[in-house]
């Protein structure tokens, strides 16, 4: 099924704009933010051009829920699409965020989960966005619709285009259509939580990580809100019912020495965990009382140590078994908080701006890191073969282009 949507512009319509932009002379052509609910607006140097919606690219193209494999039109529904796999039993594994599924319930769109490339919860134990592209079309800056990959794994031959596309935030063209891996839902699901201090939860995490455990999903993260609050840690099993059983009593009987193990309410920890996934918990909307803080990510191995943070940032979250911690911190953190991630391996990045901040201290805190010589170059070439004319996104992955 194809469902066309009257308010957006077609294929045939996308096609002849950008066609149209890409033939103006230099110094004329037109710029586009390509875009399908606007919900990851937020990220990135800047926001230039004209918004191209792909909203009126919808539909599912075809699914075989026996193959694993579902195709579809990039301005489709993210949560349509999780609908549709949910009547099958089967899943987007990898959990993307939908940051906006309060004030625009449905509107998040495949393509741009593709184009952010962001993973939730689950990203350290079954993978990235890029692992489940199989294939995708998209419109190139010279106006070409071009088909990269394919439905199944082995149709992956030469350079992967298909996975390069996804991270790319929009700068390298204009995904029109993707086949996704999927897989079916877990038979078991566990929820365990206790109170440690961050030193002790990282060293629990690192233990688990080399055993043979259904470990989905790990939250560290003090609650902010309330006075003396604890430090807690969350965990989430996913897995074949015998394995998460065997686990969730290994596991609770590791926290148990520590006098400290509490089983979680399945229901109520299924929602948080959703809320975690949307970056809807108290930790990501507490601080917006505060508009000169910043939302930080801080990517490092997982093995990194406690963070020795700068006083002004405060408690993070952390997810992906220590492979990810969030940070609140003004601009003025930001060279601070890059040399801290840079000492064990890691970048920072701003993910979310403060609310207020002055142009200038947006130019000195660049959201993210410089690249070194090599890889400026390397982007730099990947940007003039797809988007020769500079006509995506230009400037939101680096400020000078």
């Amino acid at each position: 099924m194809n469902a066309s949507a009257t308010n957006y512009p077609d294929l045939p319509a996308i096609l002849e704009t950008i066609r149209a932009a890409s033939a103006l002379p230099e110094g004329h052509r037109q710029a586009f933010q390509i875009q399908g609910s606007g919900s990851h607006d937020f990220y990135g140097e800047r926001l230039d051009g004209a918004k191209l919606e792909t909203r009126g690219l919808h539909g599912i193209l075809q699914y075989e829920p026996s193959e694993l494999v579902i195709t579809v039109a990039a301005g489709t529904s993210l949560i349509e699409l999780e609908n549709v796999l949910a009547e099958e039993g089967q899943c987007l594994p990898f959990e993307p965020p939908r940051f906006q599924v309060l004030q625009n319930a449905g509107q998040a769109t495949v393509g741009g989960m593709v184009a952010a490339g962001l993973s939730g919860p689950a990203r350290a134990s079954v993978g990235s966005v890029r692992d489940y592209v199989l294939g995708l079309r998209f419109i190139n800056g010279r106006a070409e619709h071009l088909t990269f990959g394919g439905q199944v794994m082995k149709n992956v031959a030469g350079y992967d285009v298909s996975r390069l596309l996804a991270g790319s935030w929009g700068t390298l063209g204009l995904i029109t259509e993707v086949s996704l891996k999927v897989l079916p839902l877990a038979p078991a699901e566990a929820f365990l939580m206790c109170q440690l201090p961050q030193a002790q939860a990282l060293d629990l995490l690192h233990r688990w990580g080399g055993q043979p455990l259904p470990l989905n999903a790990s939250c560290w993260v003090k609650d902010t809100t309330q006075v003396d609050a604890p430090e807690m840690l969350f965990l989430r099993l996913r897995g074949a019912t015998a394995a998460v059983e065997a686990a969730k009593l290994r596991m609770s009987q590791d926290v148990a020495l520590l006098k400290s193990q509490l089983l979680a309410q399945p229901a109520e920890a299924a929602a948080d965990w959703t809320l975690c996934r949307d970056q809807r918990l108290p930790f990501f909307t507490e601080p917006a009382s505060s508009p000169e803080l910043g939302l930080w990510r801080l990517s490092v191995p997982q093995t990194a140590p406690v963070l020795q943070l700068p006083e002004s940032a405060g408690s993070p979250l952390i997810e992906w078994h220590g492979g990810q911690r969030w940070v609140w911190a003004p601009l003025s953190a930001a060279a601070a908080l890059r040399h801290i991630a840079q000492s064990v391996g890691g970048q920072a990045t701003l993910f979310k701006r403060p609310q207020q901040a002055s142009a200038a201290a947006l130019v000195s805190a660049a959201v993210f890191t410089p690249l070194d010589p090599v890889q400026q170059r390397i982007q730099q070439a990947l940007k003039n073969e797809f988007d020769p004319f500079n006509i995506f996104g230009p400037r939101r992955l680096n400020a000078h282009f």
